[in-house]
C-alpha cells in the first residue's frame, strides 16, 4: 500500500508534470544501421511526425550503441493510440519495433521521501 509517508504509485503523475492530452507510449527500436547512419533517419523520423503524422510528438529519445555498432532507441511519444505510433514505425523503416508500452507515469527520486 502506498500512502503519502511512504512512496508514491508509479502511476502518479510528478509534482510538475504537465497534464497530457494523449497518451504516451515508450518505443523501443533495434536498427539496421549503425550510429553514422542515424542523423537521416532521426531527420526522417521527424518529417514523418511533422507533415504525415502530425497527431504525434516525439518527447526524447535515448540511443544506445551495441558492440557491434547497431543502434537501439528508446523513444516517448504523445500519440492518440498505439495504432498512431506502429503506423508513424512503419513508414519509417530500416528498424524493428521490439517493444510498444503506454506509460502509466513517470516519477523522480524527489517523488519519494530520504529514508
Amino acid at each position: 500500500m502506498c500512502t503519502a509517508e511512504s512512496s508514491v504509485p508509479f502511476s502518479t503523475p510528478t509534482r510538475n508534470a504537465r497534464l497530457a492530452a494523449m497518451p504516451r507510449y515508450l518505443i523501443v527500436r533495434s536498427f539496421e544501421v549503425g550510429e553514422d547512419q542515424m542523423p537521416p533517419v532521426g531527420r526522417r523520423s521527424r518529417e514523418l511526425t511533422e507533415t504525415e503524422f502530425p497527431e504525434i510528438t516525439w518527447e526524447h529519445s535515448h540511443v544506445v550503441v551495441d558492440d557491434e555498432g547497431l543502434v537501439r532507441t528508446y523513444c516517448v511519444y504523445e500519440a492518440p493510440n498505439e495504432q498512431v505510433v506502429r503506423d508513424h514505425s512503419s513508414r519509417l523503416g530500416r528498424h524493428t519495433l521490439d517493444v510498444l508500452h503506454e506509460i502509466a507515469g513517470d516519477v523522480t527520486p524527489a517523488d519519494f521521501p530520504p529514508v
